[in-house]
């Protein structure tokens, strides 16, 4: 195996390249365009480790390394910033002397590499993300345009239906404008037959995916968290436990402790903000399911989740489930289990407060 490092600061075109040995010093640099990056990768040694940040094309470029025998290694931005040695000089060498820095590091995290079937199912819950985005920028583009004519539309996609299809009785409208507010209402529903079409295939995914049926079983999981949770985790393996992948996705406070005191602030936020976008809303539901199940018939999850109701507010409530959620996720991921709503009765620690 070799003892050096490769530090790789991805672009375009121009990659600029960092050696370091087993020491740390730095034994060479050189920037390569692409095409010559992909032929001077080939001709490392096996067993090099070549470390980049996680950023656009770096799993691309870190399943390459992989067929050549290499040690991809990614690391989010952030981890690669102190190791910078200038914080006011920053340009694409320092950038990958300090990513070949911090990989060397024995705490380092690094992100798993994504196969290319997760990135293509992720790909249709990008693609869909921008219509939704784009679709709102529409409705609220078209709404802005009726209100300079005194019309106020409801804040609801029905209503806004029913204005952009009842052009005709507004005589006081210009005609050219109703032509306007006509293709951008065909626009508009163009995109929703798109995010349609976008549902479709991540549900088709979402039933083929028998980790995805699992996961489902999870009240506040549909076939989009589910699908995006598989997509996006992978092997579960790489987190330790559930409370590291939920520290991973952001949903554990931020700490500010000095002193043996600790002092707990808001979520962290860190991570992938659309599966914890997803695993939030999945919380409201899970928590309007609780609340409205009888008693009798609610499990222990369901009656946790309303104790924390009246005892917490709404926002931390909500964050709580998603937290319980993700760590649910890992233990069904990484230990193919089905989904099991009386688990939490057999932990030790449920047993010992019941002796208690």
């Amino acid at each position: 195996m070799s003892t050096i490092t490769i530090g790789v600061d991805l672009a375009k075109s121009v990659f600029s390249v960092c050696e370091v040995d087993d020491r740390g010093h730095v034994l060479r640099r050189r920037d390569l365009r692409r095409e010559a990056f992909g032929v001077w990768l080939a001709q490392r040694q096996a067993g090099t480790v070549v470390a980049m940040e996680a950023c656009s094309g770096a799993h691309y470029w870190a399943r390459r390394c992989l067929e050549y025998g290499l040690q991809p290694r990614m690391m989010a931005a952030q981890f690669v910033t102190p190791f910078r040695k200038s914080r006011t000089t920053k340009n694409d060498r320092n950038d990958a002397e300090a990513i070949a820095t911090a990989a060397r590091q024995g705490n380092m995290s690094f992100v798993p590499v994504k196969s290319v079937d997760q990135q293509a199912r992720l790909s249709w819950h990008r693609v869909r993300e921008g219509y939704k985005a784009e679709s709102l920028a529409i409705a609220n583009r078209a709404r802005g345009l009726l209100a300079e004519f005194g019309i106020v539309v409801a804040q609801s996609d029905l209503a806004l239906r029913r204005a952009l299809a009842d052009l005709d009785a507004q005589p006081a409208l210009p005609v050219e404008f109703k032509e306007l507010l006509r293709d951008l209402a065909v626009h508009w529903v163009q995109l929703r037959e798109h995010i349609d079409v976008c549902d479709a295939h991540i549900g088709a995914h979402a039933r083929g995916d028998e980790r995805c049926v699992r996961l489902r079983a999870i009240t506040g999981i549909g076939p989009i968290t589910a699908d995006a949770a598989v997509a996006t985790v992978g092997n579960a393996h790489e987190f330790m436990h559930g409370r590291q992948m939920a520290a991973w996705l952001g949903l554990v406070p931020t700490q500010h402790s000095s002193g043996g005191h600790a002092r707990l602030g808001e979520i962290s936020c860190r991570g992938d903000a659309y599966l914890r976008t997803l695993l939030i809303q999945g919380a409201r539901s899970s928590l309007q399911r609780a609340k409205a199940v009888a008693t009798e018939k609610a499990t222990p999850e369901q009656l946790w989740i309303r104790s924390l109701d009246g005892r917490m507010p709404f926002g931390k409530v909500i964050v709580a489930i998603a937290n319980k959620h993700a760590r649910q996720i890992w233990a069904m991921l990484a230990h193919e289990v089905d989904y099991d709503p009386y688990a939490s009765l057999h932990h030790p620690m449920h047993r010992q407060t019941q002796a208690a």
